[in-house]
Protein backbone atom coordinates (compact mmCIF):
# COMPACT_ATOMS: atom_id res chain seq x y z
CA UNK A 1 0.00 0.00 0.00
CA UNK A 2 2.49 2.51 0.89
CA UNK A 3 5.48 1.59 -1.69
CA UNK A 4 2.25 2.54 -4.43
CA UNK A 5 1.80 6.01 -2.84
CA UNK A 6 5.58 6.34 -2.36
CA UNK A 7 5.79 5.86 -5.89
CA UNK A 8 3.06 8.15 -7.42
CA UNK A 9 3.30 10.67 -4.61
CA UNK A 10 7.05 11.08 -5.20
CA UNK A 11 5.99 12.34 -9.01
CA UNK A 12 2.56 13.66 -8.91
CA UNK A 13 0.28 15.73 -7.08
CA UNK A 14 -1.85 14.03 -4.17
CA UNK A 15 -5.10 15.41 -6.30
CA UNK A 16 -3.91 13.61 -9.38
CA UNK A 17 -2.81 10.34 -7.50
CA UNK A 18 -6.41 10.38 -6.68
CA UNK A 19 -8.05 11.15 -9.78
CA UNK A 20 -5.65 8.36 -11.45
CA UNK A 21 -6.38 6.05 -8.84
CA UNK A 22 -10.04 6.15 -9.23
CA UNK A 23 -12.87 7.65 -7.45
CA UNK A 24 -14.25 4.51 -6.08
CA UNK A 25 -11.28 3.78 -3.69
CA UNK A 26 -10.61 7.50 -3.36
CA UNK A 27 -10.88 7.61 0.65
CA UNK A 28 -8.78 4.36 0.51
CA UNK A 29 -5.85 6.16 -1.25
CA UNK A 30 -6.68 9.85 0.03
CA UNK A 31 -6.12 8.32 3.72
CA UNK A 32 -3.03 5.90 2.48
CA UNK A 33 -1.37 9.94 1.29
CA UNK A 34 -2.65 11.05 4.50
CA UNK A 35 -1.09 8.84 6.57
CA UNK A 36 2.28 8.68 4.82
CA UNK A 37 2.61 12.51 4.68
CA UNK A 38 2.21 12.99 8.10
CA UNK A 39 5.12 10.21 9.34
CA UNK A 40 7.45 11.73 7.34
CA UNK A 41 6.16 15.37 8.61
CA UNK A 42 7.52 13.95 12.31
CA UNK A 43 10.92 12.67 11.07
CA UNK A 44 14.16 14.32 12.83
CA UNK A 45 17.50 13.48 11.40
CA UNK A 46 19.00 11.21 13.65
CA UNK A 47 22.47 12.92 14.69
CA UNK A 48 20.23 16.26 15.50
CA UNK A 49 17.76 13.92 18.50
CA UNK A 50 21.67 12.08 19.74
CA UNK A 51 22.87 15.39 19.89
CA UNK A 52 20.03 17.46 21.09
CA UNK A 53 20.57 17.76 25.27
CA UNK A 54 16.98 17.43 25.78
CA UNK A 55 16.59 13.55 24.49
CA UNK A 56 16.41 11.41 27.19
CA UNK A 57 19.16 9.01 28.05
CA UNK A 58 17.65 5.78 27.06
CA UNK A 59 15.91 7.34 23.94
CA UNK A 60 19.56 8.37 23.04
CA UNK A 61 21.41 4.96 23.57
CA UNK A 62 18.68 3.23 21.44
CA UNK A 63 19.42 5.55 18.59
CA UNK A 64 22.89 5.18 18.69
CA UNK A 65 22.45 1.57 18.89
CA UNK A 66 19.94 2.04 15.52
CA UNK A 67 22.94 4.12 13.89
CA UNK A 68 25.28 0.92 14.28
CA UNK A 69 22.92 -1.27 12.96
CA UNK A 70 21.93 1.27 9.86
CA UNK A 71 25.84 1.36 9.38
CA UNK A 72 26.51 -2.03 9.75
CA UNK A 73 23.28 -2.95 7.50
CA UNK A 74 25.17 -1.61 4.89
CA UNK A 75 28.84 -1.89 5.05
CA UNK A 76 28.59 -5.65 5.80
CA UNK A 77 25.23 -6.79 4.51
CA UNK A 78 25.29 -5.32 1.03
CA UNK A 79 22.18 -3.62 1.79
CA UNK A 80 21.23 0.06 0.24
CA UNK A 81 22.79 2.77 1.76
CA UNK A 82 19.99 5.48 1.59
CA UNK A 83 18.52 7.48 3.62
CA UNK A 84 16.39 4.98 5.59
CA UNK A 85 16.79 5.00 9.47
CA UNK A 86 18.52 7.50 9.32
CA UNK A 87 15.89 9.62 10.83
CA UNK A 88 13.55 9.11 13.48
CA UNK A 89 9.85 9.91 14.60
CA UNK A 90 7.69 9.25 17.57
CA UNK A 91 3.86 8.71 16.27
CA UNK A 92 2.81 8.91 19.74
CA UNK A 93 1.17 5.14 19.18
CA UNK A 94 2.18 1.76 19.27
CA UNK A 95 2.03 0.66 15.69
CA UNK A 96 2.20 2.32 12.40
CA UNK A 97 -0.25 1.09 10.32
CA UNK A 98 -3.37 -1.53 10.84
CA UNK A 99 -2.88 -4.41 8.13
CA UNK A 100 -6.41 -6.71 7.02
CA UNK A 101 -5.43 -9.83 6.32
CA UNK A 102 -8.44 -12.56 4.93
CA UNK A 103 -9.13 -15.88 4.08
CA UNK A 104 -12.19 -17.91 2.74
CA UNK A 105 -13.54 -19.70 5.58
CA UNK A 106 -12.38 -23.16 4.61
CA UNK A 107 -9.02 -22.57 2.87
CA UNK A 108 -5.67 -21.28 3.56
CA UNK A 109 -5.52 -19.24 0.44
CA UNK A 110 -5.07 -15.59 1.80
CA UNK A 111 -7.49 -12.75 -0.47
CA UNK A 112 -4.98 -10.62 -2.62
CA UNK A 113 -5.91 -7.03 -3.19
CA UNK A 114 -4.35 -5.76 -6.43
CA UNK A 115 -2.36 -2.08 -6.92
CA UNK A 116 -1.37 -0.18 -9.51
CA UNK A 117 2.46 -0.39 -9.69
CA UNK A 118 2.84 -2.33 -6.92
CA UNK A 119 1.16 -5.44 -7.86
CA UNK A 120 -0.75 -7.16 -5.79
CA UNK A 121 -0.40 -8.47 -1.81
CA UNK A 122 -2.16 -10.34 0.60
CA UNK A 123 -3.04 -7.60 3.16
CA UNK A 124 -4.58 -4.31 2.55
CA UNK A 125 -3.02 -1.53 5.11
CA UNK A 126 -4.36 1.49 6.40
CA UNK A 127 -3.16 4.36 8.77
CA UNK A 128 -7.06 4.99 9.01
CA UNK A 129 -7.88 2.73 12.31
CA UNK A 130 -11.60 3.23 11.52
CA UNK A 131 -11.17 2.55 7.80
CA UNK A 132 -9.57 -0.90 8.37
CA UNK A 133 -12.00 -1.95 11.18
CA UNK A 134 -14.60 -1.29 8.65
CA UNK A 135 -13.00 -3.69 6.24
CA UNK A 136 -12.45 -5.99 8.75
CA UNK A 137 -15.88 -6.07 9.51
CA UNK A 138 -17.27 -6.03 6.32
CA UNK A 139 -15.11 -8.84 5.02
CA UNK A 140 -16.17 -10.92 8.27
CA UNK A 141 -20.00 -10.37 7.40
CA UNK A 142 -19.19 -11.69 4.34
CA UNK A 143 -18.06 -15.20 5.49
CA UNK A 144 -14.07 -14.79 5.68
CA UNK A 145 -11.91 -15.44 8.43
CA UNK A 146 -10.02 -11.81 9.15
CA UNK A 147 -7.05 -10.80 11.33
CA UNK A 148 -6.53 -7.34 11.56
CA UNK A 149 -2.91 -7.02 12.36
CA UNK A 150 -1.06 -3.78 14.45
CA UNK A 151 2.04 -3.50 12.44
CA UNK A 152 5.18 -1.69 14.06
CA UNK A 153 7.16 -1.12 10.66
CA UNK A 154 6.86 -1.34 6.93
CA UNK A 155 9.29 -0.73 3.76
CA UNK A 156 8.39 1.90 0.74
CA UNK A 157 10.88 0.32 -0.51
CA UNK A 158 13.26 3.20 -0.97
CA UNK A 159 10.55 5.54 -2.38
CA UNK A 160 10.95 7.36 0.58
CA UNK A 161 13.63 7.70 4.15
CA UNK A 162 11.92 5.66 6.44
CA UNK A 163 12.50 6.88 9.62
CA UNK A 164 13.27 4.86 12.71
CA UNK A 165 9.97 4.51 15.03
CA UNK A 166 8.81 4.69 18.92
CA UNK A 167 7.13 1.69 17.51
CA UNK A 168 9.88 -0.65 17.79
CA UNK A 169 13.09 1.13 18.85
CA UNK A 170 12.54 -0.39 22.49
CA UNK A 171 12.68 -4.10 20.87
CA UNK A 172 15.41 -5.85 22.19
CA UNK A 173 18.56 -5.75 20.00
CA UNK A 174 18.16 -8.81 18.04
CA UNK A 175 14.74 -8.28 17.20
CA UNK A 176 15.65 -4.44 16.69
CA UNK A 177 18.37 -5.61 14.11
CA UNK A 178 15.88 -8.03 12.72
CA UNK A 179 13.94 -5.64 11.87
CA UNK A 180 15.83 -3.33 10.27
CA UNK A 181 17.10 -5.54 8.00
CA UNK A 182 14.53 -7.22 7.01
CA UNK A 183 12.84 -3.89 5.87
CA UNK A 184 15.94 -2.75 4.43
CA UNK A 185 15.95 -6.30 2.89
CA UNK A 186 12.64 -5.40 0.74
CA UNK A 187 14.96 -2.11 -0.57
CA UNK A 188 16.84 -4.48 -1.79
CA UNK A 189 14.82 -6.97 -4.20
CA UNK A 190 11.31 -7.43 -4.35
CA UNK A 191 9.12 -8.83 -6.85
CA UNK A 192 5.87 -7.56 -8.31
CA UNK A 193 2.85 -10.18 -7.26
CA UNK A 194 4.69 -12.68 -4.67
CA UNK A 195 4.46 -11.46 -1.32
CA UNK A 196 5.45 -14.79 -0.15
CA UNK A 197 8.68 -14.59 -1.81
CA UNK A 198 9.27 -11.22 -0.82
CA UNK A 199 8.57 -11.65 2.76
CA UNK A 200 10.51 -14.98 3.29
CA UNK A 201 13.11 -13.54 1.77
CA UNK A 202 13.28 -10.41 4.28
CA UNK A 203 12.76 -12.54 7.19
CA UNK A 204 15.67 -14.83 6.39
CA UNK A 205 17.94 -11.35 5.79
CA UNK A 206 16.75 -10.32 8.84
CA UNK A 207 17.71 -13.27 10.87
CA UNK A 208 20.96 -14.07 8.84
CA UNK A 209 22.03 -10.22 9.63
CA UNK A 210 21.17 -10.14 12.94
CA UNK A 211 22.78 -13.06 14.16
CA UNK A 212 25.63 -12.15 12.33
CA UNK A 213 25.50 -8.60 14.36
CA UNK A 214 25.30 -10.04 17.48
CA UNK A 215 28.14 -12.73 16.64
CA UNK A 216 30.17 -9.34 15.80
CA UNK A 217 29.52 -6.97 18.24
CA UNK A 218 26.44 -8.35 20.34
CA UNK A 219 26.81 -8.44 24.34
CA UNK A 220 26.33 -11.60 25.97
CA UNK A 221 23.13 -10.43 27.43
CA UNK A 222 22.19 -9.77 23.69
CA UNK A 223 23.02 -12.69 22.14
CA UNK A 224 21.47 -14.47 25.11
CA UNK A 225 18.00 -12.80 24.84
CA UNK A 226 17.73 -13.76 21.20
CA UNK A 227 18.81 -17.25 21.35
CA UNK A 228 15.90 -17.26 24.18
CA UNK A 229 13.87 -15.54 21.49
CA UNK A 230 14.61 -18.16 18.59
CA UNK A 231 14.35 -20.99 20.86
CA UNK A 232 10.26 -19.60 21.85
CA UNK A 233 9.83 -19.04 18.01
CA UNK A 234 11.03 -22.00 16.97
CA UNK A 235 8.46 -23.53 19.25
CA UNK A 236 5.59 -21.85 18.05
CA UNK A 237 6.39 -22.18 14.62
CA UNK A 238 6.56 -25.69 15.09
CA UNK A 239 3.40 -25.43 17.14
CA UNK A 240 1.18 -23.97 14.76
CA UNK A 241 2.61 -25.03 11.17
CA UNK A 242 1.32 -28.26 13.01
CA UNK A 243 -1.70 -26.74 12.73
CA UNK A 244 -1.49 -25.21 10.01
CA UNK A 245 -0.84 -28.45 7.93
CA UNK A 246 -3.62 -30.40 9.60
CA UNK A 247 -6.39 -27.94 8.28
CA UNK A 248 -4.94 -27.86 4.64
CA UNK A 249 -5.53 -31.75 4.63
CA UNK A 250 -8.58 -31.19 6.11
CA UNK A 251 -9.70 -28.26 3.43
CA UNK A 252 -8.65 -30.23 0.53
CA UNK A 253 -10.50 -33.41 1.68
CA UNK A 254 -13.83 -34.91 -0.18
CA UNK A 255 -15.67 -34.52 3.68
CA UNK A 256 -18.50 -31.80 4.10
CA UNK A 257 -18.36 -28.26 4.93
CA UNK A 258 -19.97 -29.19 8.06
CA UNK A 259 -17.15 -31.72 8.73
CA UNK A 260 -14.67 -29.42 7.62
CA UNK A 261 -16.14 -26.59 10.13
CA UNK A 262 -16.32 -28.99 13.24
CA UNK A 263 -12.64 -30.49 12.41
CA UNK A 264 -11.45 -26.52 12.24
CA UNK A 265 -13.52 -25.70 15.36
CA UNK A 266 -11.45 -28.63 17.43
CA UNK A 267 -7.95 -28.30 15.34
CA UNK A 268 -8.12 -24.46 16.78
CA UNK A 269 -9.13 -25.36 20.28
CA UNK A 270 -6.46 -28.02 20.56
CA UNK A 271 -3.88 -25.04 19.04
CA UNK A 272 -4.82 -22.91 22.05
CA UNK A 273 -4.48 -26.08 24.46
CA UNK A 274 -1.14 -26.97 23.63
CA UNK A 275 0.01 -23.04 23.52
CA UNK A 276 -0.86 -23.13 27.50
CA UNK A 277 1.38 -26.36 27.00
CA UNK A 278 3.87 -24.66 25.66
CA UNK A 279 4.00 -21.62 27.95
CA UNK A 280 4.94 -24.08 31.17
CA UNK A 281 7.91 -25.48 28.97
CA UNK A 282 8.85 -21.55 28.87
CA UNK A 283 8.08 -20.88 32.32
CA UNK A 284 4.99 -18.84 31.82
CA UNK A 285 6.74 -16.72 29.41
CA UNK A 286 3.89 -14.33 27.55
CA UNK A 287 5.38 -13.14 24.38
CA UNK A 288 2.95 -14.98 21.99
CA UNK A 289 -0.15 -14.73 24.36
CA UNK A 290 -1.69 -11.62 21.63
CA UNK A 291 -1.13 -14.02 18.92
CA UNK A 292 -3.39 -16.40 20.41
CA UNK A 293 -5.77 -13.69 21.88
CA UNK A 294 -7.94 -13.19 18.96
CA UNK A 295 -8.50 -13.37 15.53
CA UNK A 296 -6.97 -17.14 15.62
CA UNK A 297 -8.33 -18.42 12.41
CA UNK A 298 -7.27 -18.81 8.62
CA UNK A 299 -6.25 -15.62 7.90
CA UNK A 300 -4.07 -15.69 10.87
CA UNK A 301 -2.45 -18.57 9.66
CA UNK A 302 -2.33 -17.46 6.00
CA UNK A 303 -0.50 -14.20 7.31
CA UNK A 304 2.15 -16.35 8.68
CA UNK A 305 2.87 -18.32 6.10
CA UNK A 306 3.16 -15.48 4.06
CA UNK A 307 6.20 -14.49 5.83
CA UNK A 308 8.03 -17.82 7.13
CA UNK A 309 7.65 -20.44 4.13
CA UNK A 310 10.37 -19.95 2.03
CA UNK A 311 12.80 -18.92 5.12
CA UNK A 312 14.48 -22.36 4.53
CA UNK A 313 15.23 -22.10 1.48
CA UNK A 314 16.78 -19.13 1.43
CA UNK A 315 18.71 -20.37 3.94
CA UNK A 316 20.09 -22.60 2.23
CA UNK A 317 20.56 -20.26 -0.81
CA UNK A 318 22.69 -18.07 1.29
CA UNK A 319 24.80 -21.15 2.30
CA UNK A 320 25.32 -21.86 -1.60
CA UNK A 321 26.89 -18.53 -2.11
CA UNK A 322 29.21 -19.11 0.79
CA UNK A 323 27.54 -17.19 2.83
CA UNK A 324 28.31 -13.75 1.05
CA UNK A 325 25.19 -11.39 1.26
CA UNK A 326 25.89 -9.66 -1.74
CA UNK A 327 26.19 -13.24 -4.06
CA UNK A 328 22.97 -14.17 -2.26
CA UNK A 329 20.92 -11.47 -3.19
CA UNK A 330 21.87 -11.95 -7.17
CA UNK A 331 21.07 -15.44 -6.92
CA UNK A 332 18.05 -14.48 -5.31
CA UNK A 333 17.09 -11.73 -7.71
CA UNK A 334 17.87 -14.66 -10.30
CA UNK A 335 15.10 -16.69 -8.79
CA UNK A 336 12.60 -13.62 -8.72
CA UNK A 337 13.23 -12.85 -12.59
CA UNK A 338 12.06 -16.34 -13.22
CA UNK A 339 8.29 -16.89 -14.60
CA UNK A 340 6.14 -18.02 -10.91
CA UNK A 341 6.08 -21.27 -11.84
CA UNK A 342 9.46 -21.76 -12.15
CA UNK A 343 10.56 -19.52 -8.98
CA UNK A 344 8.34 -21.51 -6.94
CA UNK A 345 10.04 -24.53 -8.51
CA UNK A 346 12.92 -23.93 -7.64
CA UNK A 347 12.10 -22.41 -4.03
CA UNK A 348 10.18 -25.97 -3.33
CA UNK A 349 13.71 -27.48 -4.24
CA UNK A 350 15.71 -25.47 -2.29
CA UNK A 351 13.07 -26.70 0.67
CA UNK A 352 13.95 -30.42 -0.16
CA UNK A 353 17.25 -30.07 0.53
CA UNK A 354 19.16 -30.99 3.94
CA UNK A 355 19.41 -28.20 6.71
CA UNK A 356 22.79 -25.88 5.96
CA UNK A 357 22.84 -24.76 9.22
CA UNK A 358 24.90 -22.23 11.00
Amino acid sequence: MSTLIGRLRSVLPASLVLALLGCTELPYYSQAVSGQWQLLSLRYPLEEVIADPVTPPALRQRLETARALRDFASTELALPENGSYRSYADLQRPYVVKNVFAAPELSLQPRQWCFPVLGCVSYRGYFDTLAAQQLADALREGGDDVYLANVPAYSTLGWFDDPLLNTFLNWPTGRLAELLFHELAHQRLYVANDSPFNESFATAVGGLGARLWLERHGTSADKEAYAAYMRQREDFMALVLAARDDLATLYESSQSDAVKREGKRRRLADLQAHYQILKQKWGDYPGYDHWFAQDLNNAKLAALNTYTYYVPAFETLFAQQDRNFAAFYQAAKAIGDLPPAARHARLQTLLSLPATGE
